[in-house]
């Protein structure tokens, strides 16, 4: 027998270091060619490292979290064969799964940490890893979770798993009357991976930059009339509009007046950049966190084109699929919380973006028209700029004239 270590490969585009968001594999585990091992985090994506060698797994070389560096000792397997400790070729197959956000700040170096002993897959005991939603999911339908079995990284319980544990063994049940017992568990969350990298993401943003938040409301009667109609004479062959892609067009319409709004700041560099082009971020909530991929060239697309390509776009976004060209290269987001959207909030800045639209709910309310009072649907506009290069009157020409457009709709059509 010998011990064949195998090092963190170099993954190219000039990566130095990664995160190690979760182990595949175990110590004592017997392990394939070409089976994965790990996944670790770069800049742009999450990459599987394959094992270059059939073997048992000795020991791994760090816990979930730990950042290490290209050429670090990522883990030990013993393989068949005499001789002394062996290190795999320079250069190791990858696999993208581009999963990661749509622009990542840099991660600072952590100390290496000793070679771990067991990581369990999920642990034996305590509370089971899984999402609000699906824990939500569970209460609903008074399922334990700990007898529902994990296919996620690190023992995470998925939205998937669960929906097969209800189709295989139907809802649980409470006692008729039972009350709500008092509880004292508690849970430890690591913020790894993607986690991480939007935390430090929105900490650099609202550090570096001072937000400017401007909220308008915006009578949208006439547009979701308009929508309705469009749906009505075109959706079966065109496919179903939502709100988003008529804002789209709004947005795309009111850039052209107030072009310092679609940009990016270097501020390191000094330098603003407007662009012509209007790529989209669309924010998206994905199991793993939330994500931006982008609709590019908005300005050239109408509206069933827009709407087809942000469910693609979301889709793959949420399937862990989508490229990095699909998560870069934003120069304006739109956010919305849906149904949840609140009456106000206050979006933060996606940089080096200036601006950000956020959406909220459409609420029928009483507005007084022509001295009567009639029943409207409003609908708040909360956008957030960029104080230091874009200034407070420019920010709201820009919202103001969003609402212009979608107050006045056949204006869409001709601008």
């Amino acid at each position: 027998m010998r011990i064949h270590i195998i090092k963190m490969p170099d993954l190219g585009e000039g990566i130095a270091e990664v995160e190690l968001v979760a182990w595949r594999v175990r110590p004592g585990e017997g392990v394939a060619e070409d089976q994965v091992l790990a996944e670790v985090m770069t800049d742009k994506a999450t990459v599987e490292i394959p094992s270059p060698v059939a073997g048992t797994v000795l020991a791994l070389g760090g816990e979930v979290g730990q950042v290490l560096a290209v050429g670090a000792e990522l883990i030990r397997i013993e393989v068949e064969g005499a001789g002394a400790a062996s290190e795999p070729p320079a250069s190791v197959a990858t696999v993208p799964q581009n999963t990661a956000p749509a622009t990542d700040p840099a991660m600072a170096p952590e100390p290496a940490a000793p070679l771990s002993a067991a990581l369990p897959a999920r642990p034996s005991a305590g509370r089971p890893i899984a999402s609000p939603a699906v824990r939500r999911r569970a209460w609903e339908h008074s399922i334990d979770l700990q007898q529902v079995a994990a296919s996620g990284a690190g023992g995470r319980i998925m939205q998937a798993d669960l929906e097969a544990h209800i189709a295989a063994h139907g809802p649980g049940s409470r006692p008729a009357g039972a009350g709500s017992a008092p509880r004292d568990d508690e849970e430890r969350v690591p913020v790894v991976g993607l986690r991480r990298r939007i935390a430090q993401k929105m900490q650099d943003s609202k550090r570096r930059i001072p937000h400017f938040t401007y909220v308008e409301e915006v009578d949208v009667t006439e547009l979701e009339a308009l929508r309705a109609s469009l749906n009505a004479k075109w959706g079966a062959q065109r496919g179903h509009l939502t709100l988003l892609p008529l804002l789209l067009r709004a947005v795309v319409l009111a850039v052209r007046e107030f072009p310092q709004i679609n940009a990016r700041f270097d501020d390191e560099a000094g330098v603003v950049t407007r662009h012509g082009a209007v790529h989209l971020g669309i924010a998206t909530q994905t199991e793993a966190g939330l994500m931006v991929p982008v609709l590019r060239h908005a300005e050239a697309r109408d509206l069933w084109s827009s709407a087809a390509e942000v469910v693609r776009l979301a889709a793959a976004a949420r399937a862990g699929k989508a490229t990095r060209d699909e998560l870069t290269g934003a120069t304006l987001t739109l956010t919305s919380l849906g149904a949840l959207g609140g009456m106000v909030s206050t979006p933060v800045i996606n940089p080096p973006e200036v601006a950000i639209v956020g959406i909220n709910r459409i609420v029928e309310r009483p507005v007084l028209r022509g001295g009567a009072v009639v029943a409207r649907q409003m609908m708040n506009l909360s956008s957030s700029f960029d104080h230091r290069v874009v200034d407070g009157v420019d920010a709201a020409g820009f919202v103001q004239a969003v609402r212009r457009y979608l107050e006045s709709p056949a204006m869409l059509f001709v601008a």
